[in-house]
């Protein structure tokens, strides 16, 4: 096996753990929550775990994945997906991807989250890591936390200090690769929808073309993937403390309503910025998972 094809094999082995880490963890949580619940969702929620198929554009086989959904009394929708896929890009698409221009072959693999509680105390959150290779290869991803309600859409917020703390302190113990305040404002610039000239949440990390000493390097691409790694675990820390934090806090109809409101900030920015999704659409991969991000209720007032 050579260098670029172990590298392969040991993140898309990774992001396979990571997803199994992240399904125990939370339907640990939907075991251990104590309520208030919705109306008919009292039952713990299992996540329903789906592999899928794909075929690359030119009709041969480009790999696949393993979506996982929970619905339960924490939340209403839970996404864990993981996926690897790989074939060609379509020449219109090519150009618009580091070092596909000359040649459109592409390998990527990684794992993305969403998640929408009930309770509109548990803020929706999402998270992604990746490793993409065509003549270049890269990590990419980071996690980003989006209260529903405006008062807790503020800087100074239990949840949002202590989502930043772990993000900052995942950068910190990577000090070579990661630089907090660089993903930082990458973050707050890239989750930020233009046309209503607002924040989709109260950001978190965000980084891509991770990549950092060239292709030969092997100390270089390990302290990159420890780095995604980091990240990952921290999420799933953090994340898991947030929704038990939370999802005993009692609500209102009105807090139901601008939970419902704010989800329509969150479709409006899946289907018009997100990279993911457009990768995900423009490569033929599986609608199912790629839209899953999506809230099951939401309105526009």
């Amino acid at each position: 096996m050579d260098l670029v094809d172990q590298r392969k094999s040991d993140s898309k082995a990774w992001f396979e753990a990571l997803q199994q880490k992240l399904i125990d963890a939370f339907e640990a949580v939907e075991r251990d929550c104590v309520g208030p619940f919705a109306p008919g969702a009292t039952q713990p929620g299992r996540f329903e775990v789906k592999p899928w198929e794909r075929i690359d554009h030119s009709g041969e086989p480009g790999g696949g994945g393993r979506m996982a959904l929970l619905s339960g009394r924490v939340f209403e929708k839970m996404g864990v997906h993981t996926s690897t896929v790989f074939g060609a890009f379509a020449p219109e698409f090519a150009k618009q991807i580091p070092g596909a221009d000359a040649d459109p072959r592409f390998w990527a693999s990684g794992i993305s989250v969403i998640a929408h509680p009930w309770n509109p105390n548990v803020p929706a959150v999402h998270m992604n890591t990746r490793f993409v290779v065509t003549s270049k290869a890269w990590f990419g991803g980071g996690g980003d936390l989006t209260p529903v309600l405006d008062r807790r859409r503020v800087a100074d917020d239990p949840d949002a200090r202590a989502f930043h703390e772990a993000m900052r302190d995942a950068c910190a113990r990577h000090p070579a690769v990661a630089d907090y305040e660089r993903f930082k404002a990458w973050c707050d610039d890239y989750f930020f929808l233009k046309h209503r000239n607002e924040p989709r949440g109260i950001g978190g990390i965000f980084f891509d073309y991770l990549n950092s000493a060239g292709d030969s390097d092997d100390s270089a691409w390990d302290a990159d993937f420890a780095f995604t790694r980091d990240v990952g675990s921290s999420f799933v820390a953090i994340y898991d403390a947030l929704a038990r934090a939370n999802f005993a806090a009692s609500w209102t109809p009105a807090d139901r309503e601008e939970q419902l409101v704010r989800r329509g900030r969150y479709v409006e920015f899946n289907l018009l910025y997100d990279r993911g999704t457009i990768f995900g659409l423009r490569t033929g991969g599986n609608v199912d998972s790629i839209l899953s991000s999506m809230p099951p209720l939401v309105r526009w007032p």
